[in-house]
């Protein structure tokens, strides 16, 4: 394939960065292509954002305790999507986690120790089984007060579908599309037809970053979760804001998790659900014969790794 020079565009959206590499011999159309794959990640943003007051699931979140509310069509295929994640996963990636992020302090903010009564009050709204989705009339309700729907830990993966869909239907065939490194999905090959390589790394104890594995991509999504990031620490003890369902404390399962599949929507939802139960590696592998993944747990200095499909270096 003749390519001229890559064709990079980004844009700040979802709290991070999207970029996307493009190969191909019209670098006009590429960019305009990857403009308009970027335009889809600020719309999806719009419509999922807990933080912006006239996106969707905003309204949602404000009204469906009262009663239901109908939803377009989009929203509602993705919810229904979260609820079968949250069936497969046994409830360790769940849609409605968002009363214990607020709970944690960490929606919107750096995190905080909160009373256990507060984090028994967040819990008993948290649950995908307490959301009634009737397809019928495309509409949505919560049977219990104080639900809130959080599309953290899926909605750049879906935003990044939503994009690579409008890359292909422009006839890109060679593109790397990332959202702020966590989740990546590659179109086709590079231009030498070899496949596209992502480092899967964690930060050691003296602070540099160690590879843990190289993921080779084509026409798939790469998406690493960790505990690391947002955090407080207390009582000797780092708090990340990576929230456990099943516990309602941030999660202390692992260090970090990979799944590679052929789409974002379900790599970012599963990343997140091996961060908080590590366990769910073999079920997955079980389950799912083509997923790559990898877990790592311990210590930073020393992880340990349990990996399918990926060879840990």
């Amino acid at each position: 394939m003749s390519s001229t020079a890559p064709v990079l565009v980004a844009r700040h959206a979802m709290a991070t960065r999207f970029e996307i590499v493009l190969h191909g011999e019209n670098p006009i159309a590429l960019r305009a292509a990857g403009e308009e794959a970027l335009d889809e990640v600020d719309r999806i943003e719009a419509q999922l954002s807990l933080y912006r007051s006239g996106s969707e699931v905003a309204r949602v979140n404000a009204e469906a305790q009262q009663r239901p509310v109908r939803i377009t069509p989009g929203l509602f295929q993705l919810i229904e999507r979260a609820r079968e994640l949250s069936r497969e996963t046994n409830g360790a990636f769940d849609l409605t986690i968002a009363p214990l992020v607020r709970c944690w302090g960490f929606m919107g903010g750096t995190g905080s120790m909160p009373e256990p009564a507060a984090v028994a009050e967040a819990r008993a709204a948290v649950g995908m089984q307490h959301v009634e989705l009737d397809a019928s009339k495309l509409t949505v309700r919560f049977k219990r007060p104080g639900m809130m729907l959080d599309f953290g830990a899926i909605g750049k993966g879906y935003a990044i579908d939503r994009a690579v869909g409008l890359l292909l239907e422009t006839g890109v065939t060679s593109a790397l599309i990332h959202g702020g490194t966590s989740t990546a999905f590659a179109i086709g090959t590079q231009p030498d037809g070899v496949r596209w390589k992502i480092a899967v790394t964690a930060p050691a104890g003296d602070g540099d970053a160690k590879p843990l594995a190289v993921v080779e991509l084509k026409d798939e999504s790469l998406s690493v979760s960790a505990v690391w990031g947002r955090s407080f620490r207390a009582s000797e003890k780092t708090y990340g804001h990576i929230i456990d369902p099943q516990t309602g404390a941030p999660a202390d399962g692992a260090l970090l998790s990979a799944v590679v599949l052929p789409t974002a929507t379900e790599t970012d939802a599963l990343s997140t659900a091996l961060l908080t139960a590590p366990d769910l590696l073999q079920p997955l592998a079980n389950r799912r014969p083509g997923i790559r993944c990898l877990a790592a747990r311990g210590n930073e200095t020393k992880p340990q790794v349990c990996a399918y499909g990926l060879d840990v270096l």
